[in-house]
């Protein structure tokens, strides 16, 4: 009898934390203590644990067991320390090598038969064990091809107790099955078929899609029902390009710890998008939780869109929480237990019908909103949160004519998203050697000094400025637009034609 470690992985919001496992077998009252701040469902491995083992023929030391959870003052919670557990049990009664598991990871949920079940947050857990260089990592099978994403780590799937301690035991390679027989390492899954030529109608809308599309550009689009809004939002992720490593990655490790992904595409290379329902708390859409801290819909769109259809009809708070993440592109959960960053950095893009009971009056619908009313309920959208919108679109219903004159007009996903491409390309171009890779994210200073636009193209914003009709920050905004416009026209710099374009959008011209 003696003590035996191992390691595990703790996640702390999308991050990894390296957990030191230690079990004691020594002489004292047969029983098992857990120490290191494990919550309820941690707490619950002993009897997990015993059940697993004594179920896979492995003998249950009948004297004190110890176990402790380095570094002790961070809060530990989960399942996921079950297998790292046992390992550490079986080698301090001696039916392991100790030497075996002083180096690997061990994640997993223990049945009480042995079998091991896969838990959430395996990415996020991999890429910080990661940080010790080349590490070996003993995952349940079910996640192997999410830990394989991982580069440099050797990844072993498990399925059940016995197969892991017969493999450590024998020292071999790897045990049966391999990761590649596991799972095939699939990035994505293909969604639903939609394409932008669907929309018939709303060019500018369209052209407004394109432009947040290739700048990452927030959007707000106000008109009645039926005009396509709703359509043109979902259409928005087609355009976009698919996500670099870094970004993949990091989303899918988002996903992974709020229990997202799909066990047949562990990879996200897509862009997310997320539509919560108008009564979605504000737990739901920014993150929270009482006792472990879980991702909301700001962070499950990071790197996408997050459609808010029928905003007015959301609590005015949940609306203006979004504020902060719109500015810096994370946003912190704090609780008595801690504070949890999640990153945010998402396409905002609403949708609003110009009164409660949605009805255009220029079409000769009966509307008996009066105009308190109106503005009450788009005063629902505050100012400091339509300031923080780049673009806003007011679309109608378009007339048969129209319609039928635009089908000839109308271009599919492909054809825009090739421009998109290309003009994000540009602004990468010209952003290397800077942490930003879209025109929506270069901060206020260096708008002003190295991306200035010349003083002719500015003179439309500046009287705007003068007036009063612009922001400080509405300027950023139009000055951020104006650049994606150049990248789409194939221009090196904003000219007076794509200021003017940008403010108009930022205004709201009618369409």
């Amino acid at each position: 009898m003696a003590v035996a470690r191992t390691r595990s992985v703790a996640v702390i919001g999308v991050a990894g934390r390296t957990v030191e496992v230690e079990a004691d077998v020594g002489n004292g009252l047969a029983g098992i203590h857990l120490i290191g701040l494990p919550d309820t469902a941690l707490s619950e491995a002993r009897d997990r644990v015993r059940s697993a083992m004594v179920n896979s023929a492995y003998p249950w030391p009948d004297a004190r067991i110890i176990v402790s959870l380095f570094p002790a003052s961070l809060p530990k919670r989960g399942s996921q320390f079950d297998l790292a557990i046992a390992v550490a049990i079986l080698g301090a009664a001696g039916v392991i090598p100790a030497e075996r598991i002083a180096e690997p990871f061990f994640l997993g949920e223990l049945g009480l038969d042995g079998r091991v079940r896969p838990v959430r947050g395996v990415l996020p857990s991999i890429l910080g064990a990661a940080k010790h260089g080349d590490v070996t990592v003993v995952v349940p099978a079910a996640n192997s091809a999410e830990a394989a994403l991982v580069p440099n780590v050797k990844v072993i799937p498990i399925s059940h107790l016995r197969q892991l301690v017969e493999w450590l035991r024998r020292g071999d390679d790897e045990p049966e099955p391999r990761v590649e027989e596991c799972a095939e390492l699939p990035k994505s899954t293909d969604g639903p078929t939609v394409d932008l030529a669907d929309v018939v109608g709303q060019p500018v809308a369209r052209r407004a899609l394109e432009v947040c599309a290739a700048g990452g550009h927030n959007l707000w689009m106000l008109g009645p029902p039926g005009t396509g809004k709703t359509m043109l939002a979902e259409r928005l992720p087609t355009l976009l390009p698919d996500l670099e490593l870094d970004h993949a990655l990091e989303v899918t490790a988002i996903h992974s710890v709020a229990g997202a992904l799909p066990p047949n595409a562990p990879m996200m290379s897509r862009p997310p998008f997320v539509s919560p329902h108008h009564t979605a708390t504000s737990a739901a859409i920014i993150g929270g939780g009482s006792a472990i801290v879980r991702p909301g819909a700001v962070s499950l769109a990071h790197r996408g869109v997050l459609f808010l259809d029928e905003a007015p009809e959301f609590p005015r708070h949940v609306l203006d929480a979004l504020r902060q993440p719109l500015e810096s592109g994370r946003v912190t959960v704090s609780r008595s237990a801690g504070s949890v960053t999640f990153p945010a950095r998402f396409m905002l893009v609403m949708a609003a019908n110009p009164c409660p009971c949605a009805q255009a009056e220029d079409q000769g619908d009966t509307c008996k909103c009066t105009p308190t009313i109106k503005r009450r309920y788009l005063g629902r959208l505050s100012g400091p949160l339509l300031d923080r919108i780049d673009m806003k679109v007011t679309v109608v219903r378009s007339s048969r004519r129209e319609l039928l004159a635009d089908r000839q007009f109308v271009e599919t996903s492909k054809t825009v998203a090739e421009r998109v491409l290309l003009a994000r390309e540009r602004a990468a171009k010209r952003l290397t050697g800077t942490p930003w890779r879209t025109n929506a994210e270069i901060p206020s200073s260096l708008l002003h000094s190295d991306y200035r636009p010349s003083n002719e193209a500015m003179k439309p914003m500046t009287s705007c400025l003068d007036s009063g009709t612009l922001t400080a920050r509405g300027l950023d905004r139009v000055v951020r637009v104006a650049w994606t416009l150049a990248d789409l026209a194939d221009k090196d710099t904003p000219e007076e034609d794509e200021t003017n374009a940008a403010l108009s959008f930022w205004l709201g011209v009618k369409s």
